[in-house]
């Protein structure tokens, strides 16, 4: 990804970073799972405008914005139009497993980095990362390795805006957090 391409909507960079490969400090793995939120969005936490916390969802496009989910997991997000940003919510590890299972104490690949707490340990991902620029070190990107089939769908553990189609997944990925709902 190029540091531009942050530069839209977050459910359209949601959506484009399905299949995408993130590094960082040479651990990670093919991005499987995002949501995006927006200022508009009553889900997003830029809603109510900037505060300290939020911060770095209005500054640059491009920069990471990390915080901690009810005070136990770091969450990475990425930020994108001005008070807008994608979750990173899944990955298909395949670079730095045995660092990812040390840091997860765990062996299965499938759970490594299966939902936003459990990715951003398994990446040392920490309050330190907050704003950091997503075209530098620590972080590295490589592109989708073919044909992506993306698929949409609502958000996970949200009840404002919970019928918002924000969730984006590579289709039949075993590495994603929840399946897709099934359809009748």
């Amino acid at each position: 990804m190029d540091i531009a391409d942050f530069d839209r909507p977050a459910a359209t960079v949601a959506a484009a970073l399905i299949g995408h490969v993130l590094l960082v400090e040479g651990v990670g793995g093919t991005i499987v799972e995002t949501e995006a939120y927006d200022r508009t969005d009553p889900a997003s936490h830029s809603f109510a405008g900037p505060t300290r916390r939020n911060a770095s969802m209005f500054g640059p496009p491009g920069r990471a914005y990390v915080y901690r989910s009810y005070g136990l997991h770091w969450c990475l997000n990425l930020v994108c139009e001005s008070g807008s940003a994608v979750l990173l919510r899944a990955l298909a590890p395949s670079a730095g497993l045995d660092t990812m299972r040390a840091r997860r104490g765990l062996d299965d690949p499938r759970r490594l980095c299966a939902g936003p707490g459990r990715l951003a340990q398994a990446l040392g991902i920490d309050a330190s990362h907050d704003g950091a620029a997503l075209d530098r070190a620590p972080f590295a990107w490589g592109p989708p390795e073919g044909p992506v089939a993306v698929a949409a769908t609502t958000r996970i553990g949200i009840t404002k805006a919970a019928e918002t189609p924000w969730r984006f997944l590579l289709a039949g990925s075993p590495y994603v957090s929840r399946p897709l709902p099934r359809t009748r």
